[in-house]
């Protein structure tokens, strides 16, 4: 009870501030528009005499026509009402050529605004992303700019329309006011108590529905490490909190809604009921046959109508408008800390652009492979570099890599050594740098600073040529063209021998494969492959290759385990090093070190020491050992 006394406490507390924060620049934009509002007025002013002149003719057809015996009187005061009927329509078509000079300005300045408030706070979080910048400059713009049009049209209408009818009640009778007034004004009452709770409950929604957009965004990015790490389930029970949360506020918006029925019941229906039930005593006070039939008209023609179009448009469209604008022109929403001194809860779906760096690694082998170094101390590093290591395959030093001035580094400052002959893996969140890591080892990117040394020289500088002798880079996206399969299996190698294709074939497991497209000599159409297919003559073909550096960017990834386990363990016992970007854990520990980019503390070391300290490591080993993959 105290929860949710508390929540609503919340609520009325942000349906305060968005009203102060909101009113004082609607008025300065209507202050710069008196012009389009008088205009508006004017034309509203004629809307009201149609509404008197239509209950007044009804009347006055009935009483001083009809009833008196003059037919062609009350045909004419017939024809009146009819023609008063008919202007409405010019009439509306003024005043929605005067509303177009109040929405799209609006609209435009809340573009500017939108725009405006997005590239702030991509200058002051460099490499941030505002998931919700896009919604605000489409959907909720075009919202705000539809209810704002809404509750200007049923404003004026409410308010003249009443007016005239009101106008024209009274010179019927008096006492028909006294008949009308007090259910309209009690049920006006009651709808107007709800604004601000159901501005409140709106804004809960539609933040709702933002954070259930935004989850659904960093689950899709991370399909693959979900899976692979097996923390689908804990992402799964996040978005059923967030549907939760979403359904729950959309709940409190249909009790406000069943409140709001109330009132337009109140306001809507009772006073033709009221009517109806005092018609003996208005009768007794004087009030005739044709006041009465003209009563019925102000009513059912005009003021009930009005009464509705009021509480349904400012009911629904006053509450978005008045959450929409907040929301785009209020203050930014905080972004949330992260935990500290810790990695990210279990099961969180990682952002798919933050960034990185790696602690400086040690040699293989050494008992004190695993360190993990604070981003704060590997950027305020300082002081005379490191020797290189001579006989290194890989060496990264002081690497870093932005993809735009002001963005956040992918790579921040990356010491690394590999050493010839070893077996790494790569492990991390998607959009952590894995692959940026492989791209600047192959020579497809450049640092912004720093070295990538392969084989004892540096990438800068050297040709295609040179860089294809060195290394192998097996993408996600396996390339197969179309020729014979043999030729696809020796592309990168075409003078291999027969046996060494066999060799190739044998401890890969392709035979089945082979002998099914036909053998060697077989042409291979790509389109009669599978993904998992593609990537395993595309294993085979690096496999086969004469460069000594291999890096497979997550090419196994349509391979079912044991494929993968006995294509990896293939590759690794092939000479030369073999740096892998994992799909699965498993690839992590059938590895020789292991390297953790996590974008807070980077761990590399052996599996054991990793676990001992990488707490993102224990987690995703945890989760995987704990569902249904299990590693031997």
């Amino acid at each position: 009870m105290t929860g949710a006394a508390g929540s609503r406490t919340q609520e009325k507390d942000a349906g305060s501030g968005a009203l102060r924060r909101t009113v004082p620049p609607a008025r300065r934009f209507l202050a710069r528009r008196k012009g389009v509002l008088a205009r508006l007025a004017l034309w509203s002013v004629a809307e009201a005499g149609q509404a008197f002149v239509v209950g007044h003719g009804v009347a006055r057809a009935v009483d001083q026509g009809f009833l008196a015996g003059d037919t062609r009187r009350g045909l004419g005061w017939l024809a009146v009402a009819a023609v008063a009927v008919l202007l409405g329509a010019p009439v509306m078509r003024g005043v929605f050529a005067e509303l177009a000079g109040l929405t799209e300005p609006l609209r435009d300045g809340l573009v500017r605004r939108a725009v405006d408030r997005s590239l702030a706070g991509a200058l002051a979080r460099p490499g941030g992303t505002d998931r919700a910048a896009v919604s605000r400059l489409t959907n909720q713009v075009e919202i705000a700019r539809d209810s704002f049009a809404g509750l200007v049209l049923t404003l004026r209408s409410f308010v003249f329309t009443a007016a005239g009818a009101l106008l024209g009640l009274l010179s019927l009778h008096p006492d028909l006011l006294v008949v009308v007034l007090p259910p309209l004004l009690a049920g006006l009452a009651l709808f107007l108590a709800t604004l601000r709770p159901m501005a409140a409950a709106q804004r809960r929604a539609l933040a709702a529905d933002e954070a259930l957009g935004d989850h659904a965004t960093r689950a899709r990015a991370a399909l693959r490490d979900l899976t692979a790490c097996g923390t689908g389930p804990e992402t799964a029970r996040r978005g059923a909190e967030l549907v939760a949360d979403a359904a729950a506020s959309a709940r409190v918006l249909a009790r406000w809604a069943a409140v709001r029925t109330a009132a337009l019941g109140v306001a809507g229906h009772l006073p033709v009921l009221m009517l109806l039930v005092t018609v003996p005593w208005l009768r007794g006070r004087g009030v005739t046959a044709g006041a009465l039939l003209g009563a019925f008209t102000y009513l059912a023609q005009s003021l009930l109508p009005a009464v509705h179009t009021l509480m349904t448009a400012l009911g629904a469209a006053g509450s978005r408008l008045l959450v929409v604008v907040d929301r785009i022109t209020g203050p930014a929403p905080a972004a949330p800390a992260p935990p500290a001194g810790g990695p990210p809860a279990a099961g969180a779906v990682p952002p798919a652009d933050r960034g990185t760096s790696a602690a400086p690694v040690a040699d293989r082998g050494s008992p004190s492979a695993a360190e993990e170094v604070p981003r704060s101390v590997r950027t305020a590093r300082s002081g005379p570099p490191t020797a290189r290591r001579p006989g290194a395959a890989v060496e990264f030093r002081a690497v870093t890599l932005s993809y735009g001035v002001r963005a956040e580094p992918v790579l921040d400052s990356l010491d690394l050594c590999v050493a010839p002959g070893e077996h790494i893996a790569v492990v991390g969140p998607s959009g952590i740098g894995k692959s940026t890591l492989t791209r600047l080892v192959a020579g497809m990117l450049a640092p912004s600073s720093g070295e990538v040394w392969v084989a004892g020289r540096p990438v800068a500088g050297r040709t295609a040529a040179e860089l294809g002798a060195l290394r192998t880079l097996v993408p996600q996206e396996a390339y197969v063209f179309a020729g014979t399969v043999g030729e696809n299996l020796t592309y990168l190698r075409p003078d291999a021998c027969r046996a060494d294709i066999d060799a190739t074939v044998r401890d890969l497991a392709l035979r089945p494969l082979v002998e099914r497209l036909g053998g060697l000599d077989a042409p291979l159409r790509p389109d009669e492959l599978s993904q998992g297919e593609r990537q395993l003559v595309a294993l085979a073909r690096a496999h086969l290759s004469a460069a000594p550096l291999l890096l497979l960017d997550e090419a196994t990834c349509h391979l079912d385990p044991a494929s993968e386990a006995r294509a990896e363990e293939a590759l690794a016992r092939r000479p030369g090093t073999l740096l892998v970007v994992a799909h699965r854990l498993s690839s992590a520990v059938r590895a020789d070190r292991v390297l953790v980019l996590d974008g807070v503390r980077t761990v590399c070391g052996t599996h054991q020491e990793v676990l001992a300290r990488s707490s993102l490591y224990r987690d995703l080993t945890g989760h995987w050992n704990g569902g249904r993959h299990r590693e031997p």
